[in-house]
């Protein structure tokens, strides 16, 4: 026999599109509003809120033991939160690790984890109980504060939302990632925060009320509330009480003021945060750098790996050795390869090639009170907190007001009971209704004939009027407080600021623990480390062969024929130069244009060293005329072999390219060949034509140009310009006559104007018409 199949029940055909559309909007909603993003009004995500009632429950206060992490994570994955353990250990540990949150919420005992990464021990070896943070944060809990909701399994409640006596959504930030969307807020100083939420309650004004009934609309929203906070505040004007994140690991604020505002304005940003450091001076003129804070959320150990990497690959050739060196606080020791090296210009390199600077984004979005995802500003997320601080104090209120009533209640029926003592006790002996009795004959309430009936009767000896009135008249005192709080929005705010500074006093800048951390400096300049910076300083000789061969010598020699410097088969010495090789090394071409060579790419060793052709592309046809160490602010005189030049900067004739840069522009058939660099207080020129005709004019009659052909500087019938030369008029012109110098003070005869003919020099001149002899 066969058995029919069991008929489906419930099924509704639909479009697969839309049925996953529909899934998958739930399960967004879902990471949004139950996992990803915090609530404005408490800071914390549903596994942290959880996290700390579960340890409420269990009397983890701070005055109490600690108990194992795992019996907490037991209760909340079993009670409250039914993911996985792991998940809830994990959070747990961050809550209570110092170098992760600004004001930790758990306080741990044994191993939770370190700033250089390493995982904390397994929850059945850790404990943990609450701290004062926490604490403040579910202060009134069991005040009706907050709304409570059923558990997944309906057996227990939890509350929507903590009471929040402490701004915890801002001093300790949040991040995550939901479908669609993501928040990242950093932490702040508690005490600060206080600040900016006193100065918007300052500027509370009371709105224009008409007086006009409320609709029906308005009415079911509520009350029309009569004040209104921060008038005429900006989040710009919160900055002079916020002033930035402060990172429970510390660190340098290099933000721009400009860029600090518009992130709290708009609710999105972005801060850069570098390492603090300082110079350590040691003896013999040695130092080295001591990193003593890092950015937030780098690893230490993985910072270390990144420079010891840079190093080993020859990223840092300024960089000798680093070395970890801390116990509790961190020390991280960088020693240079060379005392002269410059200290921030070594750091700059490592903010710009490691983690030593980060940049750390602001996206302040999160639930608002109505559980809808928004970015706030730093306005309206403050306004929030004081809105809901508004909501719990007065909800606490009439909790409170409803107690006091219904003592002053029972207090009434007892005061009637010891006025009528002997009555009552023949009612409750004789009476077989004794309650009915009692409601009846003293015209009590139900509770108060309850509250009678249920008294013991060691409690009599205590039914003293006095007592028993002042008690009453405390109550009555406190209960006509609270009627005025809750009439007047005014005293609220009032109270709500003295709650604000009880908070900042308990957690403010004054205390260790919420004292100001990280350093608000200046934000630096988009300063390019110069290359030249990053090599090791130490002097060189530069010697050219007349062939165009290059090299470098260590230290400053006097190249010559005895000094061991050897050249190819029919080469021989052109030009020599001492420089550094940090120098940038400035060639000048027959062809009018300059390359840049640096000193540590010339070759070095006893060789012959490497045609020049090799490192800058010089035409074949073209030759060296002059070589010199760029000097900035500096300037040169070059002229051609017709007699034409100018003076330029050395800032303008620095190559970035091995193809040169063309400065002096040489006609058909002529040709560069003068380079001579300008000295403090030169202020003449001598020139020397093919013809023998010497002219010297003033130097500030040649114009200064970036590029050109230039100006005549002598005429010449035939031939053109043999040799140029400047020099101070007070000193003479002087010229080798041999193994002697020669000097002329009296230049009167050959004077005159530029691109004059000139007249013959003086007696004793070379006759290779070269100043040089």
């Amino acid at each position: 026999m066969t058995t029919k199949p069991a008929k489906p029940e419930d099924i509704r055909p639909a479009p697969l599109a839309d049925a996953l559309s529909e899934r998958y909007l739930a399960y967004a909603l879902s990471t949004i509003v139950s996992r990803s993003l915090p609530d404005v009004r408490d800071g914390l995500k549903p596994v942290h809120r959880r996290l700390l009632y579960a340890m409420r429950t269990l009397r983890l206060d701070p005055g109490q033991g600690f108990k194992k992490c795992a019996r907490v994570v037991g209760d909340v994955i079993g009670k409250y939160h039914p993911h996985g353990d792991t998940a809830v250990y994990d959070a747990m540990v961050r809550l209570a690790q110092e170098f992760a949150v600004r004001y930790p919420l758990v306080e741990g005992q044994g191993n939770f984890g370190n700033i250089d990464g390493d995982n904390a021990a397994a929850m059945r070896y850790t404990e943990a109980r609450l701290t004062e943070v926490a604490m403040a944060l579910m202060e009134g809990l069991d005040e009706n504060a907050v709304d409570f909701r059923g558990t997944y399994d309906g057996e227990e409640h939890e509350p929507v939302v903590l009471p929040a006596a402490f701004p915890n959504l801002l001093a300790n930030g949040s991040s995550g990632i939901a479908v669609g969307m993501a928040t990242n807020i950093p932490p702040h100083n508690a005490g600060e925060l206080c600040d900016a939420l006193l100065h918007l309650i300052k500027k509370a004004r009371k709105r224009d009320v008409s007086g006009a009934p409320l609709d029906d609309a308005a009415r079911a929203e509520g009350p029309t509330r009569e004040y209104e906070l921060g008038v005429g505040v900006e989040s710009g004007d919160l900055l002079q009480y916020v002033q930035g994140p402060d990172f429970p690991t510390g660190g340098v604020l290099v933000e721009t003021a400009d860029a600090v505002r518009e992130a709290y304005a708009t609710g999105r940003g972005g801060f850069r945060l570098r390492a603090k450091w300082e110079v350590e001076k040691l003896s013999h003129g040695l130092w080295h750098i001591v990193i003593t804070e890092i950015p937030y959320q780098v690893q230490k150990s993985k910072l270390i790996e990144r420079i010891a990497d840079l190093l080993n690959a020859k990223k840092l050739p300024i960089l000798g050795d680093v070395r970890d060196e801390s116990a509790e606080d961190v020390r991280v020791v960088l020693e240079p390869r060379s005392r002269t090296v410059d200290p921030d210009v070594l750091m700059e390199h490592l903010f710009k090639q490691t983690d030593l600077e980060i940049r750390f984004g602001l996206n302040m979005n999160v639930l608002d009170a109505d559980g809808v995802p928004r970015v706030m500003s730093l306005k309206e997320v403050l306004q929030a907190f004081l809105d809901h601080r508004h909501e719990v104090l007065i909800r606490r209120s009439e909790h409170r007001l409803g107690k006091i009533n219904h003592r002053l209640e029972v207090l009434q029926g007892y005061i009637i009971a010891f006025l009528n003592l002997d009555e009552v006790i023949r009612i409750i002996r004789e009476e077989d209704e004794p309650k009915t009795e009692l409601m009846r004959t003293f015209e009590l309430t139900d509770v108060q004939a309850e509250a009678i009936l249920n008294m013991r009767l060691r409690s009599l000896r205590k039914l003293e009027e006095m007592e028993l009135k002042r008690e009453h008249d405390q109550l009555s005192e406190e209960k006509e407080g609270i009627e005025a709080l809750l009439g007047d929005e005014g005293l609220r705010w009032k109270t709500i600021a003295g709650q604000i500074r009880d908070t900042k006093k308990k957690f403010g800048q004054s205390t260790e623990l919420g004292r100001r951390r990280t350093e608000i400096g200046e934000a630096p300049s988009a300063v390019v480390v110069p290359l030249e910076a990053l090599v090791e300083r130490e002097p060189i000789t530069v010697i050219l062969s007349e062939k165009g061969w290059i090299r470098a010598v260590k230290g400053h020699v006097d190249v010559g024929a005895d000094n061991g410097q050897r050249f190819k088969e029919g080469d021989s010495l052109k030009l020599t130069l001492h420089a550094q090789t940090t120098d940038k090394i400035l060639v000048f071409g027959t062809n009018g244009r300059f390359y840049t060579i640096t000193g540590d790419r010339l070759p070095r060793g006893r060789g012959f060293g490497e045609p020049v052709r090799l490192m800058v592309d010089l035409p074949n046809d073209s030759d060296i005329t002059a070589m010199l160490v760029y000097r900035p602010d500096s300037r040169l005189l070059l002229a051609s072999r017709s007699g034409r030049g100018f003076i330029v900067s050395e800032d303008e004739v620095v190559a970035q390219t091995r193809g040169g840069k063309q400065v002096l522009n040489p006609g058909k058939d002529d040709t560069a060949t003068h380079c001579i660099p300008l000295a403090e207080g030169q202020d003449s020129v001598a020139v020397v034509g093919d013809n023998r005709k010497l002219l010297v004019f003033d130097l500030e009659e040649v114009p200064e140009m970036q590029r050109g052909r230039g100006v005549i500087l002598q005429k010449y019938k035939d031939g053109g310009m043999r040799d140029l030369t400047v020099f101070r008029a007070e000193d003479g012109l002087s010229w080798k006559w041999g193994e002697k110098t020669r000097t002329e003070t009296d230049l009167t005869p050959w004077r005159g104007k530029r691109a004059g003919a000139g007249k013959l020099p003086p007696s004793g001149f070379p006759r290779s018409g070269r100043f040089s002899g």
